[in-house]
């Protein structure tokens, strides 16, 4: 393959720390905070006044980094979660913008973590989900930003997921689970009041809860009953009537903007090919037809100030970072912020294309598809990229790994196989009982696409994934094994039944829906090993290359021990890199760099392409096992 004296994009640019990202406005719209790396490349919140450029660190996590924060409502306090090492057991920190001084709001051992509600009318408030009574199970506490003080509000009655508060900050809603693998919507008139089932979802169903009015008259949710994509609905507290607020036929609703004060939902995104923004609220209709001139591409609103004059938005497209303005909503006017990796724009990337093709059993997939700017004639090798969760999808937008493999002269199709979600429940549930059945077929499909549609060198086509797509890429080596010349596995089961076993303490609650959707090891111990690539190791014809976090939670460290252990007996090749200071997946960037450093070196081997010498990653914690 010629490199034709074009340089390639570095991978640090593609995966290492943003420049600038996730900008924020403050409550008094009088400063700006956002996430930025410090001296030593740890991402750190900075804050600023919305009119200058006098930007100050506030934050000094020693190595992780911090990927979440949010404005309390006192104007003292900025509130971020940070775990240890990727265990997920996330405590809550709140930083003081004045002094910097950092408090552990949930300083109990071995916790998980994550905020319920702030409301701006109560500002020295947080209500908090936290597993410190039993692990398995978490329940509200109310927690003050000021002393730190932690009380509990709501107990778990034993199978709640979640909850959500009125405007007066007491928990009126939750979602719970069912023994069948379906839901319940329970509500109470008040915190005195038994919780009362009002709706159900069987197993084959889903629904959320969004949050109440201001004034208590609805609580809008997301659901599918009666329908076979999620609707956004408002149910009357009173007579608990339903009424259809958005919907569409084919997709769900993806995202929601609601009001921060009168807690009703002004618009609705349904994720199609791409995103596409329906306006319920005329108020912002004029707003939204000036975001859409903004900049070519999707945009979406991250930040609003108390008064709702000011909003900062990220405007976003597949071939270029994301970049933020601020929206004046008086002027119609906006202002250019950040990028999130302004490097970018010295290279020519690669466009995305939406694709759709019949599965062998009629039905319709969607899914993207990246072809290098610079190909040349004729085939090219590719690289089926799938997605994790399995119950997650593929998006239009920028994708670092797309990008980075096109780059060195791939083809990239990310395929939205069944059990994915976003289409339907119909869709969804065709996955149901098919790890490594349909759903592996799906992705065989869009081998087989890619050949037909005169794209990819049917003798050099690659496999990877992260956690669902880590074990379709072990799938695929044990299932297909003459279909792909090698496959890259990170963070991905290997055997269902350990996978099944081994679940953090607080899925518990979640654990039947999933043996509805896996499979149950109780009654299906067969059916699961017949769906593990653990137990076909010696069918491996094609290298392999597996990535693991030793806390990774999800899918612990034994799962790629133990068929790494069972290909190397059998005489496979197999290369394993473990991150010591990782989970399910890889923070830092210097561990990011380092591993994509050794797969384009693997993809090139077996593929051809490119590849940027790996050089001195300094800073990373790889073991090559």
């Amino acid at each position: 393959m010629s490199h034709a004296n074009r340089p390639l994009i570095p991978r640090d640019v593609l995966f290492g720390n943003p420049e600038r990202t996730q900008p924020k406005i403050s409550p008094d719209g009088k400063k700006l905070a956002y996430i930025a790396p410090d001296s030593k490349n740890v991402l750190q919140v900075w804050v600023k006044d919305i009119d200058q450029d006098n930007a100050e660190i506030l934050t000094a996590d020693p190595k992780r980094g911090i990927r979440s924060y949010f404005w309390a409502y006192d104007h003292t306090h900025l509130v971020y979660a940070q775990d240890t090492n990727g265990d997920e057991n996330f405590h809550l920190f709140a930083v003081n913008v004045k002094t910097r001084a950092v408090k552990d709001l949930t300083p109990f051992p071995s916790i998980q973590a994550r905020v319920i509600e702030h409301d701006m009318h109560y500002p020295d408030e947080l209500l908090v989900a936290i597993n410190h009574r039993n692990p398995q199970l978490h329940d509200i506490y109310r927690i003050s930003l000021s002393t730190g003080q932690t009380t509990l509000d709501t107990p778990n009655t034993g199978s709640i997921i979640d909850w959500t508060a009125d405007a007066y900050m007491q928990i009126l809603a939750a979602l719970a689970t069912r023994p069948d693998g379906g839901y319940e919507f329970l509500y109470r008139k008040d915190k005195e009041s038994p919780w009362e089932s009002r709706l159900s979802w069987g197993p084959d169903e889903q629904g959320s809860i969004l949050g109440f009015s201001s004034d208590g008259h609805d609580l809008f949710i997301v659901a599918n009953h009666e329908s076979n994509a999620l609707r956004l609905l408002a149910i009357n507290t009173k007579t608990f009537e339903e009424r259809v607020i958005a919907q569409d036929p084919d997709y769900d609703v993806s995202d929601t903007l609601t009001h921060q004060d009168t807690g009703r939902v002004q618009a609705v995104a349904f994720n199609k090919d791409k995103v596409v923004w329906t306006v319920v609220d005329p108020s912002i209709a004029d707003d939204f037809e000036a975001l859409r001139r903004i900049r070519p591409g999707q945009f979406g609103v991250v930040s609003r100030d108390w008064a709702d004059r000011q909003w900062v938005v990220a405007c976003s497209s597949d071939t270029g970072p994301t970049h933020f303005y601020l929206y004046q909503r008086e002027t119609k006017k906006a202002q250019f912020l950040m990028s999130t990796q302004p490097k970018l724009d010295a290279f020519e990337l690669s466009p995305m294309e939406p694709i759709s093709f019949k599965a062998r059993d009629g039905l319709t997939l969607h899914g993207y598809l990246t072809v290098p700017i610079h190909r040349s004639q004729g085939l090219v090798p590719t690289v089926l990229f799938v997605h994790g969760g399995p119950w997650a999808r593929d998006t239009w937008g920028f994708n670092s790994r797309a990008q980075w493999l096109a780059d060195r002269g791939y083809a990239v199709l990310q395929l939205n196989y069944r059990g994915s979600t976003g289409y339907g429940k119909n869709f969804l549930n065709a996955g149901n009982h098919e790890w490594g059945g349909k759903m592996q077929d799906d992705l065989s499909d869009g081998v087989q696409w890619l050949i037909d549609q005169k794209i990819a060198d049917p003798q050099k086509i690659s496999i990877m994934g992260g956690s669902y797509g880590g074990y379709a890429a072990l799938a695929a080596a044990t299932f297909t094994p003459t279909l792909f010349c090698c496959a890259v596995d990170i963070v991905g089961p290997s055997n269902l039944l350990t996978l099944i076993q081994t679940i953090p303490p607080y899925w518990a609650p979640l654990k039947a829906n999933f043996f509805k959707r896996v499979g149950n090891p109780d009654t299906e111990g067969e059916f699961l090993k017949s769906r593990s690539p653990f137990f076909f190791a010696d069918r491996i014809q094609i290298p392999l290359l597996i990535a693991q976090g030793a806390h990774d939670p999800r899918v612990k460290q034994a799962e790629s021990e133990q068929i790494v252990s069972a290909a190397r007996k059998a005489g496979k090749p197999v290369e394993y890199i473990v991150y010591q200071d990782e989970g399910h997946g890889f923070a830092r960037p210097e561990n990011n760099t380092h591993f994509y450093a050794k797969a384009e070196e693997f993809l090139a081997r077996y593929l051809g392409g490119h590849f940027e010498p790996m050089g001195m990653i300094q800073g990373h914690s790889a073991e090559l096992k």
